[in-house]
């Protein structure tokens, strides 16, 4: 589980970010490293309960978190670590381009969800066609009060278009959501809640009323 000492590798990580003092102190890092692994090992037990696609996907834990190493190639930002662990799980693998649930750990702004972000532009319109041609099921998802006791703002997106997209009216019932770039579930964690021992019954139950959600997004792919 993720305990408050996951939680001060990553705040020790972000004042000295550098390669000499990660190297230093790479087991706390594989420790940090552990504890997340073993979350994750947990929450695909629990997730295959509700969700049959990850049940059969006999996915490997390691490979659903994200590297700690940054990309620093085209980055002003030559700092080589995050700051941060990122656990991303879905039929597909995290490199797969299926919806899935969601897990960031970071002090101080950890947050969990589930849906798909910033999908490539044939995927998208897949999507928005899903949603266009079951829009009352789409409706009947979103205002779930399962979902809405979870994630109360309902569906986000990280950008809309200003005009329709092509092949869709601007008189759509829709239309608000074929605008949408992404289509994503967010709530934000206190270190006290990612820390507490039933934390994987409670992101279990979070991730379960996602669900729905998922397989809506995943079911026009």
């Amino acid at each position: 589980m993720i305990t408050a000492t996951t939680l001060e590798f990553l705040t020790d990580l972000k004042a000295n970010n550098t390669k000499a003092w990660f190297d230093e102190h790479k087991k706390e890092y594989q420790k940090a490293q552990g504890d997340v692994l073993d979350t994750v090992v947990k929450l695909l037990v629990e997730i295959a309960g509700f969700d049959v696609d990850i049940a059969t996907s006999h996915l490997d834990p390691k490979a659903c978190i994200m590297r700690i190493n940054r990309d620093i190639r085209f980055s002003k930002d030559k700092t080589p670590y995050k700051t941060n662990f990122f656990a991303f799980i879905s039929k597909g693998g995290r490199k797969s381009p299926y919806a899935g649930y969601y897990l960031h750990v970071e002090p101080g702004a950890s947050f969990v969800g589930g849906g798909i972000y910033m999908p490539e532009t044939a995927i998208l319109d897949q999507i928005r066609h899903q949603i266009d041609s079951f829009f009352s099921e789409w409706q009947s998802i979103i205002s779930d009060n399962n979902l809405l006791h979870c994630f109360p703002e309902s569906v986000k997106a990280s950008g809309k278009l200003v005009r329709p997209p092509k092949g869709y009216d601007s008189t759509s019932p829709a239309i608000d959501y074929l605008k949408c770039k992404d289509y994503y579930t967010q709530r934000f964690l206190s270190d006290e809640e990612v820390t507490d021992p039933a934390f994987i019954a409670s992101l279990s139950r979070t991730f379960k009323s996602v669900n729905p959600l998922i397989n809506f997004l995943n079911r026009s792919l």
